[in-house]
């Protein structure tokens, strides 16, 4: 079995909830790490087979998924930091420019 390569704790408080467990199975799925100078994290997840994205953060409560349409995040006011890294995501994920 092939070792990870990129491990990440959860900052934020028990408060927040149980983050996510990431992995890269099943694949056709992108998920992208962000976090910003608070040390809030978020985690993007995109399914190909559906072209389904989702979006989940600390901050906002893990448990809480957002639906991401066109790069944005449905019903979530982010940061401009977040913004950018969300449509970078977008972007990978879908080959679609905004």
């Amino acid at each position: 079995m092939k070792q990870p390569f990129f491990i990440m704790r959860n900052n934020h408080t028990d408060n927040c909830g149980e983050p996510p467990i990431v992995t890269n199975e099943p694949s056709g799925t992108y998920y992208g790490y962000f976090e910003n100078p608070f040390r809030e994290q978020w985690v993007f997840k995109y399914d190909r087979a559906s072209k389904r994205g989702e979006l989940q953060g600390g901050d906002a409560g893990w448990e809480n998924v957002f639906q991401v349409i066109d790069g944005r995040a449905v019903g979530l006011i982010l940061g401009e930091e977040e913004l950018q890294w969300l449509l970078a995501c977008w972007h990978a994920a879908t080959g679609e420019r905004s």
